[in-house]
């Protein structure tokens, strides 16, 4: 392969390019944070919003423990218990930031119990998902993702997280 002759266009050209891809990483990067906090505040209102009809019918809740979802190891009422409160406790967690990455972390345990209880309910063998997946797993299959993405990466600029961190840099420091 032959390289392009260095001539005054195609330098300005690839000066151009190089600083047009600049912009373009730039606004990417801006978008980073408004992007992590949009995705912590959607997974965290989903799981809330759910947490809070578990408990304004705590009846049917118990019932469909005792009868629907298969949560292993676990005896019903307590997986009712178990996950109603990881479902009311850690999406204010998650959305704020504050313990992003443990709150991110336990939404996607959470979410990953369900959906394979949700699985197990169905009778649908995880050998079947294919371009027939049902909507109810694919919305949870983004939920994880979006949960597992915070944890991995943490919940970026825009948390209470990163304010604690640079609050206590400052302290830190010399004056």
């Amino acid at each position: 392969m032959t390289a392009l002759p260095a001539t005054p266009a195609v330098s300005r050209i690839l000066d151009a390019s190089r600083r047009s891809w600049r912009l373009v990483e730039s606004a990417l990067e801006w978008l980073q944070n408004p992007t992590l906090l949009a995705a912590r505040v959607y997974v965290a209102y989903v799981f809330l919003e759910s947490g809070l009809q578990s408990l304004r019918d705590w009846s049917s809740t118990l019932w469909l423990y005792a009868n629907c979802f298969q949560v292993p190891v676990l005896p019903p009422v307590v997986a009712a218990v178990a996950g109603t409160a990881g479902e009311i406790v850690l999406p204010p967690l998650l959305a704020l930031g504050l313990f992003g990455r443990f709150g991110a972390l336990g939404l996607f345990v959470v979410n990953a119990v369900a959906l394979l209880s949700y699985l197990h309910t169905q009778q649908v063998a995880l050998t079947a998902i294919g371009s027939h997946v049902n909507v109810a797993v694919m919305f949870h299959l983004i939920w994880g993702l979006l949960a597992l993405i915070t944890a991995l990466w943490g919940p970026g600029r825009w948390s209470l997280d990163a304010w604690w961190s640079r609050r206590g840099r400052r302290a830190l420091s010399p004056a």
